[in-house]
């Protein structure tokens, strides 16, 4: 037998309340604190009482400590994707000297001397 729950409207409101005020990080977890069924309800509720900007609302709780060690990789990254570039940009201009080498010395097939030459170097 299925067990079908009613909700009274003042306990709607107060759940919705308590999302708005943040007391829950996401309607999965204040359906979780007040043994709330089915995933919807609480959605449901949502849309009822036009409390749309509930759906779509992120909350992310970080700690000091968090918030630094994310300021720290996001600088990390930024030095190396641009240590990344300097090395696209590198391996682009060895790529063109030689070739103009290669030209200039009269070789024809540029992947032949290289492979030829790669340890040499």
């Amino acid at each position: 037998m299925i067990e079908i729950r009613r909700y009274s409207e003042a306990f709607r409101l107060q759940v919705l309340r308590e999302l708005e005020e943040g007391k829950f990080a996401s309607v999965c977890q204040a359906a979780r604190a007040y043994d709330i069924r089915g995933s919807p309800t609480i959605h449901k509720w949502i849309l009822r009482y036009g409390k749309t900007h509930l759906l779509s609302k992120v909350i992310r709780v970080e700690t000091p400590k968090e918030r630094d060690e994310m300021k720290e990789m996001r600088k990390r990254v930024r030095a190396l994707e641009e240590a990344l570039s300097d090395a696209h940009l590198k391996l682009k201009l060895e790529n063109a000297y030689t070739k103009i080498a290669c030209r200039e010395a009269g070789i024809d097939d540029v992947e032949a001397f290289k492979k030829k030459h790669v340890g040499k170097l």
